[in-house]
This record gives structure tokens, C-alpha cells and sequence, in this order.
């Protein structure tokens, strides 16, 4: 059954498509947030159905879609530079058949994004992405949070829709990603207008917040406590009543720790301690590998290069016997351990000009999330109240994911990409009303003047533009 009803969903999404254009943009999204392929069987399974929908969305906005007052941004063209970039180094990797199966994913979730903005003309399609891509992780973080509160969770052992250790069903990226979603589901409860904002709507959004919350309980993934307490910190901004906040979330931390299990607490207790757990040791030691491989492979090795790491550690180990505690070493050597780091990542297989551009990439994001913040936050335009929190939400997620990176390899994930485009998208919005209500005051300057001749019709407002706007600020 849940076979025939992804399969009929898929479908209809198409179907739905081909006279709503923007629909197979949405479709995309879906399937390459939620992978349907993986979940069910049969044509779902058999046929690329991430290819087929990339295709249709580019194809039937090339043939549908109205091209008037496109915008194309300083941060799609770097994704431009990049996407060459790693095409570049993919011919020349160390490892060309890994490299060459990286990049039959990478570049979609490049191009896409590149092509994303194109697309969000109005309001309307920039809430339908969010509101995709929140329900689209939320259907992943529900079944993940149901099972971790009946008991099924552990490190390596929570089973979310799939049996599949890969992408967004992967511990720590799900608990990154899904921490990254949290303001977005409240923008959209505040400010949503396909489902209008009441208790329904706001409940919904903090059942699938708290969903997101107990990812790094339920994988015991200590990037997303990180990620969980960065997000925390940086509400405070956005809060109004911050002592009401602030204590909500002292008074929850206090209710939730006693009852969380003693194997999340303990993993926890490594985040001061690397040394005394494996992972986060194998972690520092390739990072500290990826530093060397630098020096003499300055544009790195292509990707998966590192497969070809050799690193070496002191494991401490800690026993307690009665009332004594007994402190010993034991030396680990291990191959071909990934980067756990999107910084690292960039580093090893894209060298130092990858890792600028991916940087640059983001930094410049967060910037001009921050002026679109400020500039909306007071006293907005009529109907744009909304501009400024979604700039926000959007800043807030982006460094949710920068922080996560650090400790996870997701410098690649599509859904992290689609967050780039969608602040392309918006801030080519901001763009067009900018445009706009400059033209409208060229028209009305233009209109005193005496020596005017011939009818005022001929200057005329594009339809693409928004509409006007009596806001002589600029960006």
C-alpha cells in the first residue's frame, strides 16, 4: 500500500505539472528531500525519477515560463565558477570512478540551485518551496521521533523510513538539517497564507520542531545538539520576550534530562573529551591528515580522495574498578575514514580555490540575508511584513548548517543547496521590488513635468515586477 500511494503521489505531482508548471519545481524538491525511490519498490525504485523531474522542471519553464525581469545574482554565478570547478577536478581525480559517482549527484543539486531563483517570481512560490521543503524533512523527522520516544533509538541504530545510511537518512545530517528547518516551520505558521496562520497551523509547527529536536536524541548525533543550542542562541535575537524564552528553555532542559536515555548522556560527555571516544579521535586525526594533503595537492584530489587517508591516534580508555580508575592508551591505525567536515570536505577535494568559493558562497549569504533583515524589520511596506522574518529564518538555518558542517561532510546536500537558492530567490524578490518602485517614481517625476508631451501610457510598469511600492530605500 505505501508503495501504490508514493507512486500515485509522484504521478499526480507530475500530472499536476504539466499545467502548472511551477508544480514539477516542487516535485524536484520533494523527491530529492524525501528519495520516494528508496522507499517504495517497483517503478519508483526502477526508474531515475530525480532525473526525470529535473528534466521536466527545466524544460517546462524554458518553454512556459516568463523570462521579463530576470535577475541573475553574484551567488549563482559562484555556483557557476564552482560547478566548473568540481567538473574540473572530477576529471583529474585521484580516484576517478568514486569521484565520477559523487558528481552524477553533485551537479544536479548544483545546477538546481542555480536554477532555483529563476523560478520563485512571487510570494506565492517562495512560501510553496518552504513549505515543501519543511514538510518534506518533517516527514522523515516524524517517523524518526515516533520511534525514538517508543524506545528504538541509539547510535547507529534508529531506522527512519529506510534502512539506509546515506543522504538525509543519514544521523547527524538528519539532526542538522532538521534543526535547520525549525524556523522556517514558524515563519510559515506566522506568515503562511496556503495554510492561514491559527492554533491548527501553530500546533502542527511545534509537533514537527520538537520531531527535529529529538533527531540527536533519537541518532545520538552530537552535531545536532550543537546545531540544537546554536539555533536556541540565536532566537534570543529574534525573541521579544527573551526572560519568557530563556526560562521556557531552562525549565524544558530541566524537565527533559532526567529523562533522556543514560547511552545519549554519555555520548554527549565526549564532546569535552574527544580523546576517549573513536569517532571524534578519527575525526581530529583526518583533519589533521587533510591539512597535510593540502600542501602538496593545493586543488585537492577530486572527490572521495579521501580514501587514501592513512591516520594514526591515542585512544584513551577509562575503566572504573570499585573506588580506583584505571587510565590506559591504546594505539588505533585506520584507512580511508571520510571527513566528517564540509570544511574538510572542500579542503580535500577541492582544494584551497574550492574551499574559498564555498565560503564566499555562504558568508555572502549570511550578509544579505542581514540586509534584507534590517531593511524590512520596521515598518515594512504594506503587505511585506513578511520579507524580514523569512530573511531571518533563512540566515538562522544557514548558520545552523555552517556550524553543523563542521562536524559532518555535507558540503555537497542538496537541501542545503536548495536553502541557497531560496535566499537568491528571495533577495532577486526584494530586487524586482526595488526595480519596480523606482520605475514608479520616474513615472510620477516624469508626469510634473511641464514640457511633457505625448501620453504617460508609454511608460509602462512590467507585470513581472510586483507591485509598486512607495519605498525610496535602497538594498
Amino acid at each position: 500500500m505505501i508503495n501504490l500511494a508514493l507512486t500515485a503521489f509522484v504521478l499526480a505531482f507530475f500530472v499536476a505539472g504539466f499545467s502548472r508548471p511551477f508544480l514539477l519545481v516542487l516535485a524536484y524538491a520533494y523527491i530529492d528531500i524525501v528519495s520516494p525511490q528508496k522507499i517504495g519498490w517497483g517503478p519508483l525504485g526502477s526508474l531515475s525519477i530525480s532525473l526525470v523531474a529535473f528534466v521536466l522542471c527545466v524544460m517546462s519553464w524554458v518553454m512556459r515560463e516568463d523570462k521579463a525581469g530576470i535577475r541573475v545574482s553574484s551567488r549563482q554565478l559562484l555556483m557557476v565558477i564552482l560547478l566548473v570547478y568540481c567538473g574540473l577536478t572530477t576529471l583529474t581525480a585521484d580516484f576517478p570512478v568514486e569521484a565520477a559517482a559523487k558528481w552524477d549527484w553533485v551537479w544536479k543539486a548544483l545546477v538546481f540551485a542555480i536554477f532555483l531563483p529563476l523560478t520563485l517570481r512571487t510570494r506565492l512560490r517562495i512560501e510553496a518551496l518552504v513549505l515543501i521543503m519543511v514538510l518534506g524533512v518533517a516527514v522523515i523527522t516524524i517517523d524518526g521521533g515516533i520511534k525514538t520516544l517508543a524506545g528504538g533509538g541509539g547510535y547507529g541504530e534508529l531506522k527512519l523510513l529506510v534502512n539506509d545510511n546515506t543522504g538525509l537518512y543519514e544521523g547527524s545530517i538528519i539532526s542538522t538539517v532538521a534543526t535547520c528547518i525549525i524556523p522556517l516551520a514558524f515563519w510559515l505558521a506566522q506568515h503562511g497564507t496556503v495554510f492561514r496562520p491559527g492554533w491548527l497551523v501553530w500546533l502542527f509547527a511545534i509537533g514537527v520542531s520538537f520531531s527535529a529536536i529529538l533527531m540527536p536524541v533519537g541518532t545520538q548525533a552530537r552535531t545536532g545538539l550543537i546545531c540544537v543550542a546554536v539555533l536556541g542562541l540565536l532566537k534570543l535575537r529574534s525573541t521579544q520576550r527573551r526572560f519568557l524564552y530563556i526560562s521556557l528553555i531552562a525549565i524544558g532542559t530541566a524537565i527533559a534530562q532526567p529523562l533522556l536515555p543514560a547511552s545519549f548522556t554519555e555520548r554527549m560527555g565526549t564532546i569535552q573529551n574527544h580523546e576517549a571516544d573513536q569517532s571524534a579521535s578519527t575525526r581530529v586525526a583526518v583533519w589533521a591528515w587533510t591539512i597535510d594533503f593540502a600542501q602538496t595537492h593545493p586543488f585537492g584530489g577530486g572527490f572521495d580522495a579521501f580514501r587514501q587517508d592513512v591516520v594514526s591516534y591515542d585512544k584513551v580508555i577509562t575503566q572504573k574498578r570499585g573506588n580506583n580508575t584505571a587510565v590506559t592508551t591504546e594505539h588505533v591505525l585506520e584507512r580511508g575514514r571520510a571527513y566528517h567536515s564540509s570544511y574538510f570536505e572542500m579542503l580535500g577535494e577541492q582544494g584551497y580555490p574550492g574551499l574559498a568559493l564555498w565560503l564566499l558562497l555562504h558568508i555572502l549569504g549570511v550578509l544579505q540575508m542581514e540586509r534584507i533583515r534590517r531593511r524590512y524589520r520596521t515598518d515594512p511596506p504594506a503587505g511585506m511584513a513578511w520579507i524580514s522574518p523569512l530573511a531571518d529564518a533563512l540566515q538562522q538555518a544557514q548558520i545552523v548548517y555552517l556550524v553543523g558542517g563542521s562536524f559532518v561532510g555535507i558540503a555537497f546536500q542538496p537541501f542545503c543547496y536548495m536553502l541557497v537558492g531560496l535566499q537568491c530567490g528571495l533577495a532577486a524578490y526584494v530586487g524586482r521590488l526595488d526595480q519596480a518602485a523606482a520605475d514608479a517614481l520616474r513615472l510620477a517625476q516624469f508626469a510634473r513635468r511641464p514640457e511633457t508631451q505625448g501620453p504617460l501610457s508609454a511608460l509602462r510598469h512590467p507585470a513581472t515586477a510586483g507591485p509598486l511600492l512607495a519605498d525610496r530605500s535602497r538594498p
